[in-house]
């Protein structure tokens, strides 16, 4: 009895520890994953959501962590390791959120609606900014977005094995292509504001330089706004849906560099 009660006390102390060891990589990338890691979210609820997720990835990765924890204990470079491979994780799948702040911007500076409402959060944005963003992630989620993300969270123990620091020249491969893939993607969603602001400028040259007494920006800003506002609503959707299929490309393999 004695000896059977000493294995299970053993067998909980190894689990605990891996667990743990689990936690240093979720809890570290939960600060910057999409939607679960915004600052308006509570740290205590962060914290349960970390909790949660290191519970789902557990039992998916034990056999990668056990041999680290043979003697009973945890390597001290674990400490440094493991949230090093959480936070670049989810820098990575961070640059998504920033891809629709990004288009945001340059749609809102296109059709002058830049300081409508603008600076809510903690970043200040304009309001185009603050609508795909919360639009997409809310989007993300109600498509199961934590089911990615766990799935996402046990394929990094492929690229980034525990208890390995990932190498500098890997970080520096997939920071550099996810930020170029991130403006790329921006400049996408934004592309008919920027084109219908454009036109505008250009006729508005043009009827200025026929008709120099009028004052033609008191007649086109009206006409702009309103334009902008239009064309908010007709390619929002399509937008989003975008960036989503998009954005489930990059939870299915983070670490690729797409074109």
């Amino acid at each position: 009895m004695n000896d059977t009660l000493a294995d299970l006390i053993g067998l909980g102390a190894q689990n605990l520890l891996a667990a743990f060891v689990v936690f240093l990589r979720v809890g570290a990338a939960m600060a910057l994953l999409p939607a679960f890691g915004e600052t308006t979210i509570p740290a205590r609820v962060r914290l349960v959501v970390a909790l949660a997720f290191t519970l789902i990835v557990l039992p998916a990765v034990h056999a990668d962590i056990a041999p680290m924890l043979a003697n009973g204990t945890v390597p001290g470079f674990v400490f440094a390791s493991e949230p090093l491979a959480g936070l670049a994780l989810g820098a990575i799948l961070r640059l998504m959120v920033l891809t629709l702040q990004i288009a945001g911007t340059i749609a809102a500076q296109a059709t002058s609606l830049a300081q409508l409402f603008g600076g809510g959060a903690g970043e200040p944005q304009p309001a185009i900014g603050h609508l795909l963003t919360w639009g997409g992630l809310a989007l993300a989620v109600m498509l199961g977005l934590h089911i990615s993300l766990a799935s996402t969270l046990i394929g990094s123990y492929a690229a980034m094995p525990a208890g390995q620091f990932p190498s500098g020249e890997s970080i520096r491969y997939w920071g550099v292509n996810g930020v170029a893939h991130a403006f790329a993607l921006a400049f996408t969603l934004a592309a008919p504001f920027v084109l219908a602001g454009l036109i505008y400028n250009v006729a508005l040259g043009a009827i200025n330089r026929a008709m120099p007494q009028l004052m033609v920006a008191f007649v086109g800003a009206p006409a702009l706004t309103a334009g902008g506002l239009m064309l908010l609503a007709l390619c929002v959707p399509a937008g989003l849906a975008l960036w989503h299929q998009d954005l489930s490309l990059v939870l299915a393999n983070p670490f690729e560099v797409r074109p």
